[in-house]
């Protein structure tokens, strides 16, 4: 019974999400969806790439989260179109949704963008079973977390078209494995480009935006 109970509520988003990848057609925009853990330094990263983009590419950004604006209003200071979902008030679900996007994109406006993205709630599982009509999806990993949480997680980095090990400049100080979590990376999604940089410094990051760019 439980199992005919989740398929009917990801065939209702696949639907929906079908709606969302024709609306931003129409409108010219390309959607990424960054996923993460919590504390991957995933807004930080966005912040850092915003900054390099605009103006010359006009980005909005969908901010997700169980509770608060902070990290809408980090973005917000980049210049960029921010608007922010809550999701307490659907029970605090740990993944945004395809009709959660198409409200908050109509909220926020596509016509003056060339680039949307969905900064996902923070967690390796829930948010990479959900379509919300994106185009592309990444997934940030950072060095403090373990280098097994590709083949823990194998689902978020094979939905991936790419991914960033991010903080790097912290590998100095922690027993972390870098080529490991690369490897594990190649293995559950051999062939996705790996970016490794820092959000913090800048280390690395050209070859992230040189990816991003192409995609538009």
């Amino acid at each position: 019974m439980e199992i005919k109970i989740r398929k009917n509520i990801l065939e209702k988003n696949l639907t929906e999400a079908d709606k969302n990848r024709s609306f931003f057609r129409e409108k010219k925009v390309f959607v990424l969806n960054m996923m993460s853990s919590p504390g991957s330094g995933k807004t930080q990263t966005l912040c850092r790439t915003l900054a390099q983009l605009m103006p010359d590419i006009q980005v909005g950004v969908i901010v997700g989260d169980i509770c608060t604006t902070n990290d809408a209003d980090r973005l917000a200071k980049t210049g960029a179109k921010v608007t922010q979902i809550n999701t307490d008030q659907f029970g605090g679900d740990c993944h945004l949704t395809a009709p959660m996007i198409d409200t908050a994109a109509r909220q926020l406006g596509c016509d003056d963008l060339d680039l949307l993205i969905v900064e996902n709630i923070g967690n390796l599982v829930c948010p990479a079973e959900f379509d919300i009509g994106e185009n592309a999806r990444v997934v940030v990993l950072s060095v403090t977390e373990g280098e097994d949480k590709p083949v823990k997680y194998p689902l978020m980095f094979q939905v991936s078209e790419a991914a960033i090990l991010n903080k790097v400049d912290l590998l100095p100080y922690l027993e972390f494995d870098a080529a490991l979590a690369v490897e594990n990376m190649k293995t559950v999604h051999p062939g996705m480009p790996v970016f490794e940089l820092s959000a913090k410094t800048g280390q690395g990051f050209e070859p992230w935006l040189e990816w991003l760019r192409r995609q538009l």
